[in-house]
């Protein structure tokens, strides 16, 4: 389990955080679950696990079709899950155009392995910002796609007042999942 959260927590760090100007203000907000679910049922034809986690609560989940060891879960197995999301927001000051990319990366336990993995997701948005209301600390950008919205910007980010109409925002936001079978080997 060591490695496993170890795996998440490097590949959370995988992509830097985006160089802020000096006198811009940034954020970083990170939060990290850890807990054990219980299967309760699993479907081999459509590849989905029904699991039930600490309270209770049912989600059904689709695995995905890497993984190789589906035939080793079963209604009763338990798995710990830690689930890692950091959000890095920065106003960048460099006048760049908008822009967004995303990185999916998947690792799964090897066949006849216990059945485990890695999933990570990171997107990263590049937006303009177009307009800042101070009193109401609302700053209003325009991303990739042309579409103008307006975002409240919390107490915590300081420097606020030092945003300026036509600074570049990065938005980066990172999920990482990881997941073993307990065993009692």
């Amino acid at each position: 389990m060591k490695t496993m959260l170890l795996a998440v927590l490097l590949a959370l760090a995988s992509w830097g955080v985006p160089t802020l100007a000096q006198d811009k203000p940034g954020l970083v907000a990170a939060d990290m679950v850890e807990e054990v679910v219980t299967v309760r049922g699993v479907n081999y034809v459509d590849r989905t696990v029904t699991i039930a986690g600490p309270t209770g609560e049912v989600t059904t989940i689709k695995v995905p079709d890497q993984s190789q060891n589906l035939d080793q879960v079963y209604a009763g197995a338990r798995f710990r899950v830690v689930y890692a999301q950091s959000v890095v927001i920065a106003v960048v000051g460099a006048k760049s155009e908008p822009g967004a990319a995303a990185v999916d990366k998947v690792e799964l336990a090897p066949k006849g392995d216990i059945p485990g993995g890695v999933v990570v997701s990171v997107k990263e948005i590049t937006a303009r910002v177009e307009g800042i209301e101070n009193a109401s600390r609302t700053v209003s950008v325009r991303g990739p796609s042309g579409e103008l919205r307006k975002y409240a910007v919390g107490p915590e980010v300081q420097r606020f007042d030092n945003i300026q109409v036509g600074d570049t925002v990065v938005l980066r936001y990172t999920e990482a999942l990881g997941f073993k079978m307990i065993t009692d080997k």
